[in-house]
């Protein structure tokens, strides 16, 4: 029972973290797209985003997405480049954003995440 109950848990934390990567852009991707002139936007509140975000981040709240998006660009083309706390939030601001007939929307993940991706297109 014990190797049993140890293989289950052992499957459900795999299934876990490729379910968490999935849907995240590859770091060799964002940093390109960085380098091409990408929109980095924040979909934390905008109290987590005071608390400490990206120098180049836009703060578009996940509750107001579609609403501030237009207005902010106006290319359905552009490439933008979301991020959260956790990746949970921009992957959902990914689908919203999409179901409005943006194309090029990308889920950089995590605040951690985009910080590293960030600072690699730095180097």
């Amino acid at each position: 029972m014990t190797l049993t109950y140890f293989l289950v848990l052992a499957a459900i934390a795999i299934a876990y973290m490729l379910f968490k990567r999935s849907g995240r852009v590859k770091v060799n991707d964002a940093v390109e797209y960085l380098k091409s002139g990408a929109t980095v936007i924040d979909v934390r509140t905008e109290a987590e985003f005071e608390a400490g975000h990206l120098s180049q981040a836009v703060n578009l709240p996940l509750d107001r997405v579609e609403a501030l998006v237009p207005s902010f660009v106006t290319d359905k083309n552009k490439v933008l480049l979301l991020h959260c706390q956790n990746g949970i939030r921009s992957g959902a601001a990914k689908r919203k954003l999409a179901d409005i007939g943006y194309t090029n929307v990308f889920n950089l993940g995590s605040y951690e995440r985009a910080l590293r991706i960030v600072s690699t297109r730095r180097k």
